[in-house]
């Protein structure tokens, strides 16, 4: 309850000096029986350790009253950063612009300062960049036990019947598409046109923030 942060269970098990394994079981326990009876709390895993969290479908009741007259939201720039480095990592710099298309630096410092990235070695290669990775202040804000907890980009990128027919679509909006270019012998001599390929995410100019973290 006075814990900052989610407590480990091998200092708990120091501390009841009892076995890790029977602090997990006791944990495990307990976070049913609040589940039984249904409360307005939970014990849950989070980063590595134990803590008591808010039950999930009291969410927009304590984001009201946390988010109460704050302003400071993550641009989708810092989302976006974020989300390369927690699938991506380590990842250095130069390869998240490299995705994203814009340059990163100032999205990383501010990731940086903020706690959520954290610099977890250096690129072999030549320059050896520095190579940064995810902190648990993240997983925590996440709720996840571990970045492996991240669902699978899989289910989140489209099906290539969906991108074909994007790729149509684009072709048939192209100013002059339906207009077979020909050659002086009148035979069809002309090439597909080529389609612009996918913006980056930095090419999106939007002002969308999201109110996470």
């Amino acid at each position: 309850m006075v814990a900052d942060q989610p407590v480990d269970p091998h200092l708990l098990a120091q501390l009841l000096e009892v076995p890790p394994g029977r602090i997990d079981e006791l944990c495990q326990q307990l976070a049913q029986a609040y589940r039984d009876e249904d409360r307005g709390f939970e014990l849950v895993r989070v980063a590595g350790g134990y803590r008591f969290q808010s039950h999930p479908d009291l969410a927009p009741y304590v984001e009201r009253f946390v988010l109460e007259g704050q302003s400071s939201r993550m641009s989708a720039a810092a989302l976006e950063t974020l989300a390369i480095v927690a699938y991506k990592q380590p990842v250095s710099r130069a390869q998240v612009a490299a995705i994203r298309g814009v340059n990163a630096d100032g999205v990383i410092r501010t990731l940086h300062s903020r706690g959520f990235i954290k610099e977890v070695g250096r690129d072999p290669g030549p320059g050896q960049a520095v190579l940064y990775g995810t902190t648990t202040l993240l997983l925590e804000r996440l709720g996840l036990n571990a970045i492996t907890e991240l669902p699978p980009l899989a289910q989140f990128v489209p099906g290539p019947e969906i991108m074909d027919a994007l790729e149509r679509s684009l072709r048939a909006d192209r100013p002059g598409s339906s207009a077979a270019s020909q050659d002086p012998d009148g035979d069809d001599g002309g090439t597909e046109d080529e389609v612009d390929g996918p913006r980056g995410a930095g090419d999106y100019g939007g002002s969308e923030t999201s109110p996470f973290l």
